[in-house]
C-alpha cells in the first residue's frame, strides 16, 4: 500500500491539520498495537472504547499519519481531521480499491462464507496471484483494513464480505465494488436483527449493487430461496449445485468421515473430479462455488481442482483433531441452524466408537431462538448419533427436541462450559468421536482445549 497524506485526505474529504501532505503512508491500521513504521492509525470510536486516546502510543511505535474527529494538538506528524473516523477508513479504502483492475469476488452467504472464500481463492491461486480477506476481516472495519493489503502484483482479490444488520451489505458493497460475487445460502444467521429470510436474501443481494456490464453472480441451487430468484436479477446468474437445475453440477458424491469425492459437470458437457480431504456435503457445494468462479475467470478447472485437494479448513472450523484414540471435531468458532445440522451429519458419518455432540447455543436468533434449538435436538436425534450434551440458556430446548424423537436418548443439559467439559472427559473412551459446536460468544473453544489437555 503507498498514499499520500494528501490523497488520504482528499479521499476522505479531511482536513490536514498539521503534518506534510506529501508524507507517504505504506499501511493501514485501526489497533495501536500493531502499527508497523509508516502507518495511518484510524483511531475508532466503540461502545465501551474511544481509541484516540491510543494516538500519542500510535506515534510512538512509528505512525506517520493519524485521523481524528476530535480536537488535536501539534506533535510533528500528521493528523487529518476527519468527521467520523470510520467512514472516513471506508472512503479511503474505496478510493485505494479504485486503482486496481483485477477481478475482484466478493464472497456472502449465512453459512459457509469463509470456506468458500478460502476454497474459491485457493482454486484461482493454481494460475493467479491471489489476495484474500485473512480471519474474520469481513464487516464494516475488517474489509475497509482489507484493501490495503492489495498491491500491484496481485492478479485478482476474493473478499468475504459479511453483514447483521440493515445497510451494512450495501456500504460494504461500495467499498469492495465487486465484479463476481458468490452467495452462498439464505439462513438464519442474524434473523434476530433482520427480522425475516425474505429480509436477510434481500440484504445480502446489495453485494451486486457495483455490478458492471461483465459482472456475475454464482448461487447455490440447492437453496430454495436464491433458486427462487431464477430470470428475475437485472444481471448474469450462474446457479451451483447438486441439482439437474444447476449450471454447474456435482455428481456422484461419496462423503466419508476422512474425505469428499465428486465430480463436477459443467456447461458443455465437460466434466472432472475433486477429492477434498474433508467430510461433508456443504464443503462439496463450496468447492464447486469455488470452480465455477475459476470457469468464469478462465482458469483451468484440472488445475483449480488439483489445487482443492490441498484444502485444509481453519481453526476452529470443522477442524478434525485426534488424541490417543479419540477425534475431536472442533467446530467451535461459531453456529446456526444450517451450520449446526451439516456438523451433526458430519459426525454421524464416523464409526467405531461412541459419537457425542456437545452444543451451546446458537445466538443472534431472536423470536426464533426456542424453534431453532428444538429443531437443532430433533436433527440431532434423527441423525446417527449417541449422546447429546447442551450448554446455555436454550439447551433445554435442545433436549426437548430430542427427547420427542427419542425418548430415551442420553442427552444431558448443562448450564457452564465446565460442567459439560468434565462430563465429556468421563464419557469418552479411545474410539469415540465428540463434535463441540457453539456460536463465537459461548466459547466452546474452551471445552476443545480442554479434551486435547486431558488426553494428552
Amino acid at each position: 500500500m503507498k498514499m499520500t497524506v494528501g490523497q488520504i485526505a482528499d479521499a476522505c474529504s479531511g482536513k490536514i491539520l498539521y503534518g506534510d501532505p506529501k508524507t507517504v503512508v505504506t499501511s493501514v491500521s485501526a489497533d495501536s498495537r500493531k502499527i508497523e513504521k509508516g502507518a495511518l492509525f484510524v483511531p475508532i470510536i466503540g461502545e465501551k472504547n474511544d481509541a484516540h486516546k491510543f494516538i500519542p502510543s500510535a506515534f510512538k511505535a512509528g505512525a506517520a499519519a493519524v485521523l481524528s474527529q476530535e480536537p488535536s494538538s501539534p506533535c510533528g506528524k500528521a493528523i487529518i481531521s476527519v468527521k467520523n473516523t470510520l467512514t472516513a477508513l471506508q472512503s479511503i479504502a474505496a478510493a485505494y480499491r479504485n486503482k486496481f483492475s483485477i477481478p475482484f469476488i466478493g464472497v456472502t452467504g449465512s453459512v459457509g462464507k469463509t470456506t468458500t472464500r478460502e476454497m474459491t481463492a485457493l482454486a484461482l491461486s493454481s494460475e493467479l496471484n491471489v489476495m484474500k480477506t485473512h480471519g474474520n476481516f469481513n464487516s464494516q472495519i475488517g474489509l475497509p483494513l482489507t484493501m490495503f493489503s492489495l498491491d500491484e502484483n496481485h492478479e485478482a482479490a476474493v473478499m468475504e464480505m459479511g453483514m447483521s444488520n440493515f445497510g451494512e451489505m450495501e456500504r460494504l458493497a461500495k467499498i469492495a465494488r465487486p465484479d463476481f460475487a458468490v452467495v452462498t445460502n439464505i439462513g438464519l444467521s442474524h434473523i434476530g436483527q433482520l427480522k425475516t429470510k425474505e429480509n436477510i436474501m434481500k440484504e445480502k443481494l446489495h453485494i451486486a449493487d457495483c455490478f458492471g456490464e461483465n459482472s456475475a453472480a454464482f448461487l447455490n441451487g440447492d437453496d430454495e430461496m436464491l433458486y427462487s430468484l431464477k430470470g428475475r436479477l437485472p444481471f448474469d446468474v450462474i446457479y451451483y449445485g447438486t441439482g439437474s437445475n444447476s449450471d454447474f453440477r456435482a455428481v456422484n458424491i461419496e462423503t466419508h468421515s476422512e474425505f469428499s469425492k465428486f465430480e463436477y459437470i459443467v456447461p458443455g458437457g465437460n466434466h472432472g473430479c475433486v477429492t477434498l480431504p474433508v467430510p461433508g456435503k456443504h464443503y462439496i457445494l463450496d468447492a464447486l462455488a469455488a470452480l465455477a468462479v475459476c470457469a468464469r475467470l478462465g482458469v483451468s478447472l484440472n488445475k483449480a481442482a488439483a489445487a482443492l485437494s490441498n484444502y485444509r479448513p481453519l481453526s476452529m472450523r470443522q477442524q478434525i483433531r485426534s488424541i490417543n484414540g479419540i477425534t475431536v471435531i472442533d467446530d467451535s468458532y461459531n453456529s446456526s441452524p444450517d451450520a449446526l445440522k451439516e456438523s451433526i451429519n458430519v459426525l454421524s458419518g464416523f464409526k467405531g466408537g461412541k459419537r457425542i455432540a456437545v452444543l451451546a447455543d446458537m445466538l443472534e436468533l431472536g423470536d426464533f431462538s426456542q424453534k431453532a434449538h428444538f429443531s437443532a435436538g430433533i436433527h440431532a436425534a434423527k441423525s446417527d448419533i449417541d449422546s447429546i450434551f447442551a450448554i446455555g440458556e436454550h439447551a433445554k430446548a435442545i433436549a426437548d427436541g430430542a427427547f420427542s424423537v427419542r425418548p430415551d436418548m442420553d442427552c444431558r443439559v448443562f448450564g457452564s462450559n465446565a460442567d459439560a467439559l468434565m462430563a465429556v472427559k468421563e464419557s469418552l473412551s479411545p474410539g469415540d468421536t465428540v463434535l463441540v459446536k457453539g456460536s463465537r460468544g459461548m466459547h466452546t473453544d474452551e471445552i476443545v482445549k480442554g479434551i486435547m489437555d486431558s488426553f494428552k
